[in-house]
């Protein structure tokens, strides 16, 4: 049985956190970066896969633009799988959920196997004059900052194995 990952990385963090989740994954791993792929790429697919996983990361309070089209072109396909969602982001708490909510329909979010925030870093060494502007005024931050949270990332894999486990035994 195959997993999808697919993923949108603006700056490298969601692609950390990905390469990091795949590695603990069960089974065979497809990962797609939605910056980089086509919309009729064959690994975009859903209908090849059980298992998909879906994640992304916040820029100005919104998850990027590519993946809320890939779950909106693909909704009703993906109520049919195994679905683990995550978000990188740099808030935390009330903030975050908020995020989270906004990042991935609701009908969704109650029908995933797991979800995460999985944390972030600024990484304002990749970012151009206007996101460190805005990440200064917003967060006071002007020099990277590494908050992605490994254990977390490993105990939504641990969940989302937990789940395939049970759903491949014959």
């Amino acid at each position: 049985m195959y997993t999808l990952i697919v993923y949108c990385s603006s700056h490298g963090t969601t692609a950390k956190a990905v390469k990091l989740l795949a590695s603990k994954i069960s089974g065979e791993i497809i990962v797609a970066d939605l910056k980089e792929k086509k919309e009729m790429d064959t690994h975009l697919d859903v209908s090849l896969y059980d298992n998909i996983i879906i994640g992304g990361s916040i820029h100005a309070g919104n998850i990027q633009g590519k993946v809320k089209q890939f779950v909106k072109s693909n909704l009703s396909s993906l109520l049919l799988k195994n679905v683990g969602l995550f978000l990188c982001c740099m808030r935390t708490g009330e903030i975050a959920t908020q995020q989270f909510e906004a990042a991935f329909p609701e009908e969704l979010r109650k029908h995933a196997v797991t979800t995460s925030l999985f944390g972030g870093e600024f990484l304002v060494s990749k970012m151009n004059f206007v996101e460190k502007k805005i990440v200064k005024k917003i967060s006071g931050v002007s020099e990277d900052t590494f908050m992605l949270n490994e254990d977390e990332i490993f105990s939504f894999a641990e969940k989302f194995n937990k789940n395939y486990e049970i759903i491949h035994q014959v």
